[in-house]
């Protein structure tokens, strides 16, 4: 089951949503000082050789200081490969802290932008196929820029991932586009690449479409549908985010 950890992390699952969810890529803007935001969402990712995902993940934001946010991600993922049987369970654990450092002029062209180191713990059982089996740390940054009703933001960062003779360091980065179409309604998309994350691994791109539907400003259902566009066969044939936001 080494190949359903990698590829758990390979696309995001047990490894950071990185992610302004739903997207794997993630933005600069905290949770509002002394507030939550709270997602839960089944994940899931088809290839060649079966499917991965989690059925649910929570991720758990709060604003610990004026811009900046406390994050807790928490995953139960699921490994279905090809010959072996289905295994369920919990994962690893993720906790990060956002720093936006340079707030976005409204009326300029400066963009906010934000420091988003996260760290994972290996609390998954690795020989099952659900967690990495050592701690990574994500080292990213992360900028944003609004022009009326359009908001387009990302960056990358640095996975610390070198373990064993198997586990290489690796790169991630992505882009988001989105439109507000009413107060109900955001849609767009992202690209997003990622290097190998193991000797002799594959590296990974593709994109997402999906957003938000607003029931209020503390419910949305949030969405994204894609796939690869590198590797596809091997890494992402079809992927899918559907979720829940509470923010209060």
């Amino acid at each position: 089951m080494r190949r359903a950890a990698a590829l758990l992390s390979l696309l995001g699952f047990g490894a950071p949503a990185l992610a302004g969810p739903p997207f794997v890529t993630d933005d600069p803007e905290p949770v509002d000082y002394q507030h939550f935001e709270i997602n839960t969402a089944m994940q899931g990712t088809y290839f060649k050789d079966g499917r991965v995902g989690n059925w649910p993940n929570l991720d758990i934001n709060y604003g610990l200081l004026p811009d900046v946010q406390f994050h807790v991600n928490l995953f139960a993922p699921f490994a279905k490969l090809s010959g072996d049987s289905f295994r369920y369970g919990y994962g690893d654990s993720e906790i990060g802290v956002k720093y936006r450092f340079i707030e976005e002029d409204e009326e300029g062209w400066r963009p906010q932008v934000a420091i988003y180191p996260a760290i994972d713990l290996p609390t998954g059982i690795a020989r099952e196929g659900l967690g990495a089996g050592h701690t990574r740390v994500f080292l990213p940054v992360w900028a944003q820029k609004s022009f009326g009703d359009w908001t387009t933001y990302g960056g990358g960062g640095y996975w610390l991932n070198q373990h064993a003779d198997t586990d290489r360091n690796y790169w991630f980065m992505g882009w988001t586009l989105l439109r507000k179409f009413s107060e109900e309604w955001t849609l767009g998309g992202e690209i997003f690449h990622q290097t190998a994350d193991q000797v002799g691994g594959r590296a990974s791109s593709g994109f997402n479409l999906g957003g938000y539907y607003n029931f209020n400003e503390e419910n949305h259902i949030i969405f994204t549908f894609g796939r690869g566009l590198q590797n596809v066969e091997e890494t992402n044939r079809f992927s899918y985010y559907v979720g829940y936001q509470l923010g209060f």
